[in-house]
């Protein structure tokens, strides 16, 4: 059945009291306190219904009612009121941030900020290199057949490689390598690379070929064949303030799935720009995919330079949070995360 106005007003207030209370909520708080103008007889025989329809349910005999995730999956698509961050809270969010130094400092900052801000578990994604472009290739010579390659991407990342020369090879003839690969691959998507690369090898006159094959190996190694993706984590201590109501169980299971990188990453790294409303996409309860984080709710967001989605961040926590709250500080520090990357 499709519920009416004044009963998605009763399951409001009980998602809202719940939240800030973390205690189950009976008909007289909720007389008391909201302005629903209808009698607690009506107000009982509204979450008789809720409860009937799978909304709220009542965690123990003689308790007031809690929100079950079909509660909070309506209270997030319909009835949360997504309040935009105060001008304090930005200038928190801008101070926290300035003076970042390089990609490490902007993630160190970035998961830091998230978890102090929404009291969550915080997870950032490094920019992932397949959604990056080259900005520079370095090579410096250590001896005369060993030298480093340094890959610069367009998003700060830096991955360093050591390239063994197939003999000795001049300082003049690594100036000509570096001149070649830049030349070709500078401003190139790295899904691109492969392609370029092998052109640029064929391309390269006979006496640096060689050298040349060798420095193109290292760089598919780097750019291509890398599959891992880095991730930074703050705030399991947060964890805590969720139970024990809100988790089934022990919170064991939730950390040690948090320990898991391929975990963290199916609940962040799947970025895709935010949906028609602009909002992060937001999992809660049994929607997680994972079995032992189906007693959380997943906040995330895909952030990047411009319109570019170049990784994920969110947070995590038990499904009693705040979601107006959480969503709109993940979506604002992404996209301040994203100018600090497009100013790079």
């Amino acid at each position: 059945m499709s519920l009416d106005e004044r009963k998605l007003e009763v399951l409001r207030a009980i998602v809202e009291d719940y939240v800030v209370t973390e205690e189950p909520v009976g008909s007289r708080a909720l007389v008391e306190r909201h302005r629903l103008n209808v009698s607690p007889a009506t107000i009982r025989n509204d979450m008789a219904v809720l409860e009937e329809e799978g909304y709220i349910r009542q965690p123990h005999t003689s308790a007031g009612r809690v929100p079950t995730d079909l509660g909070y999956r309506l209270f997030v698509d319909r009835l949360s009121r997504i309040k935009p961050l105060s001008a304090a809270e930005r200038r928190a969010i801008e101070r926290f941030m300035v003076g970042v130094v390089d990609l490490d400092d902007v993630v160190h900052r970035t998961v830091r900020l998230l978890a102090q801000l929404t009291r969550q578990v915080a997870v950032v994604q490094y920019p992932s290199l397949t959604r990056s472009s080259v900005r520079h290739l370095e090579l410096v010579p250590i001896s005369t057949t060993r030298i480093m390659l340094v890959v610069i991407t367009d998003t700060g990342r830096v991955e360093q490689r050591v390239v063994e020369l197939p003999g000795p090879t001049p300082t003049d003839d690594v100036t000509e390598l570096r001149r070649l690969v830049n030349a070709k691959l500078a401003g190139q998507p790295l899904g691109d690379t492969p392609g370029l690369v092998q052109a640029l090898v064929d391309e390269t006159g006979p006496g640096l070929r060689t050298a040349m094959a060798s420095v193109g190996s290292v760089l598919l190694e780097t750019l291509v064949e890398r599959h891992d993706e880095r991730l930074m984590l703050a705030g399991t201590a947060n964890l805590a303030r969720g139970a024990p109501l809100d988790f089934r169980g022990s919170i064991g299971p939730v950390l040690e799935a948090l320990e898991e990188e391929v975990v963290l990453l199916k609940l962040i790294g799947a970025v895709e720009p935010d949906d028609e409303a602009g909002q992060p996409r937001v999992r809660i309860g049994d929607e997680n995919e994972i079995v032992d984080l189906r007693s959380t709710s997943v906040v995330s967001t895909g952030y990047g330079p411009g319109d570019t989605i170049v990784g994920g961040l969110g947070v995590l926590g038990p499904t009693r949070m705040d979601y107006p709250g959480t969503i709109a500080t993940v979506r604002a520090v992404a996209r301040y995360v994203g100018d600090l990357l497009g100013q790079s």
